[in-house]
């Protein structure tokens, strides 16, 4: 008995030796913990307040700047380009390719200084430019025109050469006229209807020229010239023709004679136009006219003392 005992306890104990003995590793917790789960729950929420910031924002400004499908505010972006209506301010240049108003409204452009309008090449040169200023409006480029809106015609240009006015009539309703520094060529000018043409030189003599002529015509008036010292009228080549029905020289001195063969002569013939009505026109060697009382001869010799003094 004591035999079967022992090799019952050497066969368990054999086989006790015999099966793999398993350890067990340490254990370690999986996941955050503590202060960092709190900080982790923290920053998410941070960020999802952010987001909601965010969208509100972005609803706000979609809202106040009035957001569509088909542009912002008062801007429309269409298919031939951008509509902008209303008031608008631009700070910055603007640089576009056409600009203009609706069928039923005007365009205007406004500033506080000035509003200049530039034109420039391919190479960015500026080739043209308009500013409308407070004192004045300036254009400057090679060539400026005006262009009438029905026919295209060129109402006025102006380059550095020339300066063209294209209309029908000029007028200038100026008090003064206007004034020419220089001379001024035209094959015509006339007064207006039921006006007066008055040419004037105020403090210069008034000189007009012609190699072909100069007429001087009034069909349904008088022609008067008048002059403080003396009128010349001279040709020449030609002569001096005086063509009238009647021709009147006014204010002759007369020259008088008596019989003891005494002669005096007096500015008018006031004094003797009693006496006296026919009268002889003579002439003296210098060309100087006057009226000698006419008797059955000529008496232009007898009343030569006018010529003396003359």
């Amino acid at each position: 008995m004591h035999e079967e005992m022992t090799r019952e306890q050497y066969i368990l104990a054999t086989q006790q030796n015999s099966l793999p003995r398993t350890e067990h590793p340490p254990f370690y917790p999986v996941g955050i913990y503590g202060w960092r789960k709190r900080c982790l729950y923290f920053f998410v929420l941070l960020l999802l307040v952010t987001m909601i910031v965010n969208l509100a924002m972005t609803i706000w400004i979609l809202k106040v700047m009035n957001f569509t499908v088909d542009g912002m505010g008062n801007l429309r972006v269409t298919k031939k380009g951008i509509r902008l209506e209303g008031i608008s301010e631009f700070l910055l240049p603007l640089y576009v390719k056409e600009i203009h108003s609706r069928k039923d409204s005007p365009l205007v452009l406004q500033s506080d200084r000035n509003v200049t309008v530039n034109a420039r090449n391919h190479m960015g040169q500026l080739t043209g430019q308009l500013t409308v200023g407070a004192d004045a409006v300036e254009a400057q480029c090679k060539r400026f025109e005006v262009r009438a809106s029905d026919s295209g015609r060129v109402l006025f240009s102006a380059d550095e050469d020339e300066i063209v006015i294209g209309a029908d009539r000029l007028k200038v309703t100026g008090t003064e006229g206007a004034v020419f520094g220089h001379s001024v060529e035209t094959p015509h000018i006339r007064a207006e209807p039921s006006q007066d043409l008055k040419l004037e030189s105020p403090t210069r003599s008034l000189v007009m020229e012609a190699p072909r002529g100069v007429q001087v015509n009034a069909a349904a008036g008088d022609l008067k010239a008048t002059c403080r010292k003396e009128l010349h009228l001279q040709s020449t080549e030609g002569e001096i023709f005086l063509d009238a029905d009647t021709i009147r020289l006014g204010n002759l001195p007369v020259g008088s004679f008596s019989s003891s063969s005494s002669f005096s002569s007096s500015s008018s013939p006031s004094s003797s136009a009693s006496r006296q009505t026919i009268y002889e026109l003579c002439a003296c060697p210098n060309g100087k006219l006057y009226l000698s009382p006419a008797g059955a001869g000529s008496t232009c010799q007898s009343s030569s003392n006018i010529c003396l003094w003359s």
